[in-house]
């Protein structure tokens, strides 16, 4: 598929964002080979919460909204460790899930701060398909497949209005440029983030 996007014109993605899915990552890497990865948070939350005792859930929750939502990466690293000195000794492999994948966990400080909502996790996407589905099964099938396209269209317009937005306030041509963000903020002066990770 991605190589079928790539021969239809479609540029390399600055960004990808996705869960563990290894096949997922090493197509891109094999198609797109300078995309960056974002692992996607909200299936992160749910393998690290599966691998504690449901008492300690909502509270595990709260310390990785912490890390999520830390307005700047050294901030999310503290989160990190803390977690990790909270949690490691009785639930080593709740702490290993987080660990192994922090750094790509945390690309998102690397963007600008309006489109962090809209890297951390896919369900941007996934979210406006699971409302057609639901649409379509509500109204027990479209009736033709024109009526079902149309229907499917105006869904997903309506659901990217927020992305639109965030693209209007930091354009994507700003970051497809090179400039360099550190913790959402436009960097002045600075090498583009490709010579910098070069470096």
């Amino acid at each position: 598929m991605l190589r079928d996007l790539k021969r239809r014109g479609m540029r390399a993605p600055v960004v990808a964002v996705g869960d563990g899915a290894l096949g997922f990552w090493t197509a891109v890497r094999d198609v797109w080979p300078k995309t960056r990865e974002q692992r996607d948070w909200f299936h992160k939350l749910g393998n690290i919460v599966d691998k504690l005792p449901r008492r300690l859930q909502p509270r595990v929750k709260a310390a990785l909204h912490e890390v999520m939502y830390s307005e700047t990466r050294e901030r999310a690293r503290e989160a990190i460790t803390r977690f990790a000195g909270e949690y490691g000794a009785k639930y080593p492999k709740a702490v290993t899930t987080l660990e192994k994948d922090a750094s790509v966990l945390l690309t998102f400080f690397d963007f600008p701060a309006e489109h962090w909502k809209h890297l951390r996790t896919a369900n941007v996407i996934e979210s406006p398909f699971a409302t057609v589905r639901l649409r379509q099964r509500v109204t027990k099938g479209a009736g033709s497949r024109a009526k079902g396209l149309l229907m499917a269209y105006k869904l997903l317009d309506m659901a990217q209005a927020p992305l639109a937005a965030a693209r209007r306030r930091t354009p994507p041509a700003l970051v497809r440029a090179d400039v360099v963000f550190a913790d959402g903020i436009q960097q002045e002066g600075k090498a583009p983030r490709t010579k910098a990770r070069a470096a």
